[in-house]
Order: structure tokens, then C-alpha cells, then sequence
């Protein structure tokens, strides 16, 4: 088993933390926050112990730190964990701004000790097992893509202003998707953004609903939607179509009971929130991580994850003020 440290108890900190507790590979030893209280009320939960990152950084007993701290600190911690020889995982992105992580490259993109950057969704399984059938060639040659990402709710505004943005809160999870599933770089992005939802979040200078169109070298294309608010639901969903056929990955049910009546067929509701539509995730990518200790994987998303999907966070965003398509440079190794 290895001992682990966890960076932060909000929210993904603390769905990282149960999880550790749960995985039979991994011992949760200590907790640090910047709120020593719940660091300690956290840490008496899962028996670990509550602790400063000095401490953790100096006891030769941690194989690896999770890093779930607000995403302002997200780099910094990385890099003096990497620093201590200890293996990281951390939470996206590893910064809001892309020219620090690209600053930090040397250490980021060869680490000293493995560092694992969550884009959880590649760990879903019915995405999984999208992306292997589309690899093994289930419907010929991918053509497109389709990629639905509304959110149930919108999100409170005193974290507009801390968010990143659209692209680089929400979207970024679809453009790592997109990279992953279309098998090869994105060459140009174009996109249409509103604030339809919130006028408060058109104010604190962001926008709450985006279509965006990917496009690789060869010709592939993606579909991008995305919501702030649907009321009806985590609106998750994903269609791929090919020279021989389509994929699709539609929406989870809490349960799978249909009713029939005289106003048709009923359905049981979606998943509300992004922690219940993708738990099974959550709890796969802390296993991959232990196998990433163990030598059995090397970590499926690091440095070059983080710089890509930001790059195309960033050129959608811009593409949006010129009303433009915007081309992509190729990554530079």
C-alpha cells in the first residue's frame, strides 16, 4: 500500500479522499488545508491525520499527494510536491494560465515522479467503452463527433469571477474529450458564446451558453453544446458517426424504470449533479493513479492534456471576440 497525502477538503477533495479510503492500494495518511479546522474535522472522519504541507512534503513515508486545492494554487503545489520527489495527481486544470504552465515545462512535462492531471470523464465507462469501439474500428473511419455538456443549474456567481470562464471551467473537459475521441490534434476552432440564462453573469464578464465546431487537419469534425442551466437534469451525452455506422452514449437514469401511460412513456430522472453522472469515474481514475504508483501505467493525462485543452479554451474564447475561426499550432514537444 502506499501512503498518500490530500491537498484540500472542498468538494472535489473530498470525493478524492473517500475514494483513497475505499481503494485497497492506497492508505490516506494525511489531510492539509488552509483551514486547519477542517482539515482536522476531515481527517478524524477517514482516520488520517491533519497536516501541514512542510510536514508532507518532509515525510519520506509519502509516495504521492493529491492536489484538490482551489485551482489558483493548483501549480505551485504540484511543483513543490514534484520537487520532494512525490508522485502527484491533480486536479484540472493545473492553472488558469497557460503561459506559468508552460513557463514550468522542464519540470511539468518530464517530472521527477509521475504527475497525473484528472480529466475525469475519459475515465467513464460507457465514454471507455465508446472510445474503444471507435478505436477498434466499429464504424469505420470517425467522421464526426457530437458533444453535449449542459449543466443542471447555474453555477453561483461569486465564482464567475475565479472560474476561468466557460472554456476553461466547463468547456475544457469537452476539448480534452474531443482530442481523445477524434484520435488526432484539433486545427481550428469556431465559436458562438451568449448570455441567455444570467445577465449577472454577462456583467461579471463571462457567458452562460456556447456552440463550438472543431476541426482537425484531415477533416474531422466536433460539435461542441454547452449550458449553464437545463432544469431537467446533468445533460451528458455523446454521438460519433462513421463511415460505417454511429456510435451513441446517451443519459444516465437513477433508475432504469419506464412507466406507460396515457401520456406516453415516463422515465426515471438524470443524474443532478456532476459528482452522482460521474462517481464510477472518479473512483477509476484514483485506481489508474495506483496503478501509475505501481509501474503497471504511465498517468493518460498530464502536462501536454493540461496545455492542449487550454490552448483550445484560449482560441475559442478568441474566436468568439473576432467572430472567426482560429487556427491551432501544432504542440511543441
Amino acid at each position: 500500500m502506499f501512503n498518500v497525502a490530500m491537498m484540500g477538503v472542498g468538494r472535489m477533495g473530498s470525493i478524492h479522499a473517500r475514494n483513497i479510503a475505499a481503494n485497497a492500494r492506497l492508505t490516506l495518511k494525511y489531510v492539509v488545508d488552509h483551514q486547519p479546522e477542517a482539515a482536522a474535522r476531515f481527517a478524524s472522519e477517514l482516520g488520517a491525520e491533519a497536516a501541514t504541507l512542510d510536514h508532507v512534503l518532509g515525510d519520506a513515508s509519502i509516495r504521492a499527494v493529491f492536489v484538490a486545492s482551489p485551482t489558483s494554487t493548483h501549480l505551485d503545489l504540484t511543483l513543490a510536491c514534484l520537487r520532494a520527489g512525490k508522485a502527484v495527481f491533480c486536479e484540472k486544470p493545473l492553472d488558469l494560465d497557460l503561459a506559468k504552465i508552460r513557463a514550468a515545462r522542464a519540470e511539468l512535462a518530464l517530472p521527477a515522479a509521475p504527475l497525473f492531471v484528472a480529466f475525469n470523464r475519459r475515465f467513464d465507462p460507457h465514454f471507455r467503452a465508446l472510445q474503444a469501439r471507435i478505436e477498434a474500428g466499429a464504424i469505420g473511419v470517425l467522421e464526426s463527433l457530437h458533444l453535449v455538456n449542459h449543466d443542471p443549474l447555474p453555477a453561483a456567481h461569486a465564482f464567475i469571477p475565479t472560474s476561468g470562464g466557460l472554456f476553461k471551467d466547463f468547456t475544457i473537459h469537452d476539448f480534452d474529450m474531443a482530442r481523445w475521441l477524434l484520435g488526432e490534434p484539433v486545427s481550428e476552432v469556431f465559436a458562438w458564446a451568449s448570455c441567455l440564462i444570467d445577465p449577472v453573469v454577462a456583467e461579471l464578464g463571462d457567458v452562460d451558453t456556447a456552440k463550438l465546431v472543431l476541426r482537425t487537419a484531415s477533416g474531422k469534425l466536433c460539435l461542441v453544446s454547452n449550458n449553464r442551466r437545463t432544469g431537467y437534469g446533468y445533460d451528458q451525452r455523446i454521438e460519433a458517426f462513421g463511415a460505417k455506422g454511429a456510435l451513441r452514449v446517451d443519459n444516465l437514469h437513477t433508475t432504469a424504470l419506464g412507466a406507460w401511460g396515457a401520456q406516453g412513456m415516463l422515465a426515471d430522472r438524470f443524474p443532478f449533479a456532476f459528482i452522482d453522472r460521474y462517481a464510477d469515474a472518479y473512483r477509476a481514475e484514483v485506481d489508474h493513479f495506483a496503478d501509475v504508483l505501481e509501474g503497471k501505467a504511465a498517468a493518460a493525462t498530464g502536462y501536454r492534456a493540461s496545455v492542449e485543452s487550454l490552448v483550445l479554451a484560449e482560441a475559442a474564447a478568441e474566436s468568439v471576440r473576432r467572430r472567426a475561426a482560429v487556427a491551432i499550432p501544432a504542440f511543441e514537444e
